[in-house]
């Protein structure tokens, strides 16, 4: 008996598919060749009888530089003068990490300033109320 089962590959809406296999399947999606954004992989299956089943993948490609932008978020109501910063991140190459420009600077969060204030706070409260000359006792 004659194996007719087959698998279709195809990527957005393109009618035409990239790979056709006989099953089982193992390839390498080649994200290079891909403009960056978001994708949906199809996979259409048929079997011995003929029928059909089709399986949608949702995923996005991001090839080129990862950009953080702080200042201003999607979709928010703004007005006046907005400081925003950019940044990108890049990984083209390979040979040697470069630190130098490759972190978004970020303000320091409030929960570490709240923190700050109560240690300070509670050593004032402490020294004030408990430090007397008379309670220090020497040794010498």
């Amino acid at each position: 008996m004659e194996d007719n089962r087959t698998v279709k590959i195809f990527l957005d809406s393109d009618p035409k598919p990239f790979a056709e296999f006989a099953p089982p399947i193992k390839f390498v999606l080649d994200t290079t060749k891909i403009p960056d954004g978001k994708h949906i992989l199809k996979i259409l299956a048929k079997s011995t009888s003929g029928k059909e089943g089709i399986k949608t993948i949702s995923f996005e490609v991001r090839n080129g530089p990862d950009i953080s932008v702080m200042g201003i978020k999607e979709g928010e109501v703004v007005n006046q003068q907005i400081p925003i910063t950019v940044n990108s991140y890049g990984s083209e190459r390979n040979d040697f990490f470069m630190i130098r420009g490759s972190e978004t600077p970020q303000a320091i969060p409030a929960w570490v300033w709240a923190l700050i204030i109560s240690f300070v706070g509670f050593a004032a409260f402490y020294f004030t109320m408990f430090w007397n000359p008379d309670l220090y006792k020497s040794y010498f």
